[in-house]
C-alpha cells in the first residue's frame, strides 16, 4: 500500500468515527481545565497570601514563639491546598460535563490527593509543636523526636489505608486482614523501627537518658554530650567534636555510664593517687618533729599527737632510746594528715561531700597515697585544673617530709650510676 493511500485510509476511519465532533469535544474539555487550572491557581495564591498576612499580624501581637513556628514549617502553605483542594472537588464535575464517565476517576484522584495534603497538614503542626515544646526548659532534654515519628508512621499508616480504600473500592479491614497474615514479614521488615520505639518509650519512662547528658559508651567510642534521641539511633557529639550515633534499642541491651549524676550532684570526684617509696618511711624523731611544727597546717596535730605519745610511753614505761619500741609517729602518716588538712582548708573543694586520704595496698613501685575528694566546680576544664593545682603542691610538699615519690629509672639516672660507679673503681696510677 503507497503512503497516499495509507493517509486516505486513515482520514476515512477517523472519518467514520466522528473526529469533528471528538476534536470539538475534547477542545472544550482542555479549556475547561485551563480554566480550571487558572482559577484554582488564582484562588489559591489570594488565600496564601491573606493567610500569611494574617499570620504575620499575629506573630506581631502575641509574645508566643508558637505562630513563628507556625509559619516556619510551612502550616499556612499546606492549609492554603486544601482549601483549594475543596474548590477543585466542587469545579471538577463542570469541567467534565461533557465526560461524566471520568468524574468517579477524577473524585478519586482528588480524595487520594486530599489525603495526602492533610497528613502534611498534621505533619507541619506536630513539628510546630516540636520546636514549641524545645523552647520550654522542662522539655528540652525529653526525646520528643522519637515520639514525632512514632506518630507520623500512625499518621502515614492510616493515609494509606484510606487511599488503598479509595483505589480499590475494598473495605478498609479487607487489608487490615491481608496484613494480618503477613504480619511475620512486616516484624522482620520494621524490626528495628519496633526495637526502637521500645527503646525511646523505656529510656523515656525510665529516664535512662536524656538530651544534653554526658554518656560514655566506650563500645561504640562515644563519649560526649547527647544532642538527639530519636526512632532509629542516638547522636553523641564527642569531645573531639566527632558525631557517634548509637542504635536506640542498644541503650537498654547494652551498658554504659550516664554523667548526670555526677552534673547534678555538689560536686565532681577527684579519685587519683602518687606512688610513695617504701625505703623513704621512717619513724620521726623528735628533732624531726620539731621541724614538722614549722609547717602551719599541722603545727597544732603535732603538739596535740605528739603530747598523746609521749604520755602513753611514760605511763606504760617504754624504753625510748630505740624508736622502735613503743609509739611513735611516722613521716608517712604525718604527710597523710598534712594532705588531709590541706585538702579540707581549699576553696575548691565540696566540704559537704567525701574527703578521705587513704593508703592503699603496696605495689612493686611503692605505696599508693589516694586523694580522694570532691570538686565544687564541675566543668571539665576547671576540674582538671583544680587537680592539677592539688597535686602540684602535693608532689611539691613530699620533700620536706623525708619522703620520696617512685619513678622508674632514666637514661640520666644510668649514667650518673655508671659515672658513680667508674669513679669509685681505682685507676692504673693508684695501682
Amino acid at each position: 500500500m503507497t503512503p497516499s493511500k495509507l493517509t486516505r485510509s486513515f482520514y476515512h476511519l477517523f472519518k467514520d468515527w466522528g473526529w469533528q465532533d471528538s476534536l470539538a469535544v475534547y477542545g472544550n474539555l482542555i479549556i475547561n481545565f485551563t480554566v480550571l487550572i487558572i482559577v484554582v491557581y488564582i484562588f489559591n495564591f489570594i488565600l496564601r497570601t491573606i493567610l500569611r498576612k494574617f499570620m504575620v499580624q499575629l506573630s506581631k501581637r502575641t509574645k508566643t514563639e508558637f505562630d513563628d513556628f507556625l509559619f516556619k514549617n510551612k502550616t499556612i502553605y499546606h492549609f492554603s491546598h486544601l482549601l483549594t483542594l475543596f474548590l477543585v472537588r466542587w469545579l471538577t464535575p463542570l469541567a467534565l460535563i461533557d465526560f461524566e464517565h471520568y468524574s468517579d476517576d477524577a473524585k478519586i484522584l482528588i480524595d487520594v490527593v486530599t489525603v495526602i495534603i492533610v497528613i502534611m497538614v498534621i505533619r507541619s503542626v506536630i513539628l510546630t509543636f516540636r520546636d514549641f515544646l524545645k523552647t520550654l526548659s522542662s522539655f528540652k532534654d525529653k526525646p520528643i523526636d522519637s515520639y514525632i515519628q512514632v506518630f507520623m508512621i500512625f499518621t502515614w499508616f492510616c493515609g494509606f489505608l484510606i487511599i488503598f480504600s479509595h483505589i480499590t473500592g475494598k473495605d478498609i479491614w479487607t487489608f487490615l486482614t491481608a496484613l494480618g497474615a503477613l504480619s511475620a514479614v512486616i516484624l522482620l521488615i520494621f524490626k528495628d523501627t519496633i526495637l526502637g520505639f521500645v527503646a525511646s518509650i523505656q529510656v523515656s519512662v525510665n529516664d535512662t537518658v536524656r538530651i544534653g547528658d554526658w554518656i560514655t559508651m566506650e563500645k561504640y567510642a562515644a563519649d560526649g554530650d547527647v544532642i538527639e534521641i530519636n526512632l532509629a539511633s542516638v547522636k553523641v557529639r564527642n569531645f573531639d567534636n566527632t558525631i557517634t550515633t548509637i542504635p536506640t534499642y542498644y541503650l537498654i541491651s547494652d551498658s554504659f555510664k550516664n554523667w548526670r549524676g555526677m552534673s547534678v550532684s555538689g560536686g565532681r570526684r577527684i579519685k587519683r593517687s602518687i606512688l610513695i617509696k617504701s625505703s623513704s618511711i621512717h619513724f620521726l624523731s623528735d628533732a624531726e618533729i620539731d621541724q614538722l611544727k614549722e609547717i602551719h597546717l599541722i603545727k597544732d596535730y603535732l603538739t596535740t599527737r605528739q603530747t598523746e605519745i609521749n604520755n602513753y610511753n611514760i605511763e606504760n614505761q617504754i624504753e625510748k632510746s630505740t624508736l622502735l619500741n613503743g609509739r611513735n609517729q611516722t613521716n608517712f602518716g604525718v604527710f597523710r594528715k598534712y594532705v588531709d588538712t590541706y585538702l579540707k582548708q581549699h576553696s575548691a573543694i565540696n566540704k559537704e561531700m567525701m574527703t578521705m586520704i587513704r593508703q592503699l595496698e603496696p605495689t612493686s613501685q611503692g605505696i599508693p597515697l589516694e586523694i580522694y575528694a570532691f570538686s565544687k566546680d564541675k566543668v571539665w576544664q576547671n576540674y582538671e585544673y583544680i587537680i592539677a593545682d592539688i597535686f602540684d603542691h602535693v608532689l611539691a610538699a613530699v620533700p620536706y617530709f623525708n619522703l620520696e615519690v617512685f619513678e622508674l629509672p632514666s637514661g640520666k639516672n644510668f649514667q650518673v650510676s655508671l659515672k658513680n660507679e667508674e669513679a669509685s673503681q681505682p685507676s692504673d696510677k693508684d695501682a
